[in-house]
């Protein structure tokens, strides 16, 4: 539901702090909120003030022109006639020549206008009305309402005998409007494009909108203030109510225009008396609350429990590989590698410290050599003569057995 306030107070044209009665909220503004369904009806409503437009007929086609055929080393494209001038000779008719016909050429039976569900249509003048009066929705529109008293904004009824534009503009700065015409005032620029030049060279952002039931110079005296439209209670047309598809237009009410729109809608219960087979639309759900739904005692319930979410098991990695795994298994790898690395690089201080201890290191090597290392007495040369004396032993033996015989 937009809203559910019972009363909406009613302010004095000409003395707003004053307020003169409160009305009860029209169920129409009370409406579910359907800003799809509003966005679809404007798109399709704003295509039927549109006006045929295509391209000439003959367009591309005035010339004489026919194509040199093969055998002259250019395309078979038609080319104008004559000499004399640049455009003898030039390609015609083609849509890639300049000054050629267009591929496809658009036509004035186009469908261009649609046809749109009435009551989708009332649906939807239905919703923008509720979100006119929903604050939130209207400033996120852009409307500056930070000085208004109230939304929905309802005024007593002589607000529509006003004739001069001049007391117009003071009624909507005493009713807290004077920074939203202001906001308009300072958005008018030169549009962008070729409209500039058709007549429409100015945009402006949108204004209030003024809703009475009968027009006793209210128009008039609003016409010429730039932004502020008005608009009958019993005509209210969407592409006012929602500009560019957008709803939460600021809705500026006259006490009549506001009790008529009882009259007019009625309630869910009793359907609109003044639209033939009509009743207003109903939210789909009474409480949006999904959170509080889903969590209440009687939702949870009924439910099974929650699943636990299956135990899983991190992937093992190679430490050979996976740098990371590695400073886990061996702390100070990394720094180990990066000293490696440093000491492969010529000229860098660890090389030269490296470089020094190697030879520190063969120096050590060479002494100790020299020491204990002297001619025959090394491991090897005396695992050899081991073996050297068993052998000449043998020889003997096999000497002496020989000199036997």
């Amino acid at each position: 539901m937009a809203t559910a306030r019972p009363v909406v107070s009613v302010y004095q044209f000409d003395t707003p702090t004053e307020k003169a009665e409160t009305v009860p909220m029209p169920h129409v503004l009370m409406s579910p909120l359907r800003p799809d369904l509003v966005r679809y009806i404007h798109t399709n409503v704003s295509k039927n003030k549109r006006q045929a437009i295509s391209v000439g007929a003959k367009v591309g086609y005035e010339t004489a022109a026919s194509s040199w055929g093969t055998g002259r080393a250019v395309a078979r494209v038609p080319r104008a006639p004559g000499g004399g001038t640049h455009r003898a000779g030039q390609g015609t008719f083609g849509n890639m020549c300049r000054g050629g016909g267009m591929f496809n050429p658009t036509k004035t039976w186009r469908r261009w206008h649609r046809r749109v569900n009435v009551t989708q249509k009332r649906h939807a003048v239905a919703t923008a009305l509720a979100a006119s009066s929903l604050p939130p929705l209207v400033m996120a529109r852009g409307h500056r309402v930070g000085e208004v008293a109230e939304l929905p904004l309802v005024v007593s009824d002589g607000i529509e005998a006003i004739q001069k534009t001049k007391q117009a503009v003071e009624t909507l700065k005493k009713l807290g409007c004077a920074e939203e015409m202001q906001r308009i005032l300072d958005s008018k620029k030169v549009r962008a494009g070729k409209g500039k030049m058709r007549n429409r060279r100015y945009t402006m952002r949108r204004g209030p909108l003024v809703v009475y039931s009968e027009d006793n110079g209210i128009v008039r005296a609003m016409r010429n203030i730039p932004g502020v439209e008005t608009a009958c209670v019993t005509r209210l047309n969407l592409l006012k109510l929602a500009p560019g598809g957008n709803f939460g237009r600021f809705i500026i009410w006259t006490e009549g225009a506001f009790k008529k729109l009882g009259e007019i809608y009625g309630t869910l219960k009793s359907g609109a008396p003044l639209k033939k087979n009509y009743h207003l639309p109903r939210a789909e759900m009474e409480n949006a609350d999904l959170d509080r739904i889903i969590n209440s005692t009687e939702v949870q319930s009924v439910l099974r429990p929650k699943l636990e979410a299956p135990k899983k098991f991190e992937m093992k990695r190679n430490a050979l590989k996976n740098k990371a795994e590695m400073e886990k298994l061996n702390p100070g790898s990394t720094e180990e590698r990066e000293l490696r690395r440093k000491c492969r690089e010529q000229g860098s201080a660890e090389q030269k410290a490296a470089a020094a201890s190697k030879k520190t290191r063969v120096q050590a090597s060479k002494e100790h050599n020299k020491k204990h290392k002297k001619g025959d007495d090394s491991f090897y040369k005396t695992l050899m003569k081991a073996f050297e004396a068993k052998a000449k032993a043998a020889e003997e033996k096999e000497a002496e057995g020989e000199d036997d015989e």
